[in-house]
């Protein structure tokens, strides 16, 4: 009897500091936003009383002057931008991350070093520099203008394809160390098996290779497309209002526009999106065989 309540005080020493952060920084927060949606306007933009769903008909589009479908073009274009940006950073991150697990040992700190440090920086000065590679008159957008990607004169930012590349720069190492982390632990038996039964090169990844690094995948996929479904700095310096993302039109709620219940509102949805794709992932996960390493 005393061990057991010993036992459950450890357990519950070990479990409160984390529970804790969970209640102080997601809960509580979470909660407060949530009273905050279902207020109303008040004349200068705070939550005020009576409780309505004034927040959720602006966020859904109707207005003073009717339905407008501009938040939702903005929910679409965030959710596409997030699954180009996440494809792009996976296509990227794969053969990077087995390059540098296959290097020799005393290789391998040194390249993780060199995809890790530029995300030492902070994502300001990371997109102003983009900004300066984009700008007009630069070799990257002469070259643009020479290939027809854009006009004359005219620069590669602000742009959609600023922000993607915005994205990709910013989370490529998100992708790149949990793959790096599969490959480590990569069965080369499986491998070598696969090429003695003489399989392509295509079928060795599919059956021998994928299956094994998929749960690297898929932590990978949630580390960069939560972030990057509710980016806010690489959209609005890359962006310029040309791709507005969800996480701009709920800052924009609590200082520009200054209507605090439709930001919370916006919040709401983020988070439902959040969870929604964490539910497709899942199912993914387990749709492509994986097991419960893979299941989020």
């Amino acid at each position: 009897m005393l061990k057991s309540a010993r036992d459950s005080l450890h357990l519950l020493a070990i479990v409160a500091p984390g529970a804790l952060f969970i209640v102080v920084f997601l809960v509580l927060p979470s909660l407060y936003l949530m009273g905050m949606a279902f207020t109303s306007t008040g004349p200068s933009g705070l939550p005020a009383l009576p409780f309505s769903l004034q927040a959720f008909r602006e966020l859904a589009g109707f207005g003073f002057l009717g339905w407008s479908p501009g938040n939702l073009y903005t929910l679409l274009r965030s959710v596409w931008q997030t699954f180009l940006a996440t494809a792009l950073v996976i296509l990227l991150a794969y053969p990077a991350a087995y390059y540098i697990a296959s290097r020799p040992t005393r290789w391998r700190p040194l390249l993780l070093l060199a995809v890790v440090v530029p995300s030492w920086t902070n994502q300001v000065i990371r997109s102003v520099g983009w900004m300066n590679l984009f700008a007009p008159g630069t070799p990257i957008s002469d070259f643009a203008v020479l290939i027809g990607l854009t006009e004359p004169r005219m620069g590669l930012f602000p742009s959609q394809f600023a922000v993607i590349v915005g994205l990709v720069y910013n989370f490529l190492p998100f992708m790149v160390l949990p793959l790096y982390a599969a490959f480590e632990r990569l069965d080369h038996a499986q491998v070598e098996a696969a090429r003695d039964l003489f399989a392509s090169p295509l079928a060795v990844f599919r059956h021998a290779v994928f299956p094994q690094t998929l749960p690297g995948l898929m932590a990978g996929t949630v580390l960069v497309a939560i972030p990057a479904f509710g980016m806010y700095v690489v959209t609005e310096l890359l962006g310029g209002g040309k791709a507005t993302m969800i996480g701009n039109l709920v800052a924009r709620q609590f200082a520009d526009a200054t209507n605090w219940p439709l930001g919370a509102a916006g919040a709401i949805l983020m988070i439902l999106a959040t969870v929604g794709g964490l539910w497709v992932l899942r199912r993914l996960g387990r749709r492509l065989g994986g097991d419960r390493e893979v299941v989020l």
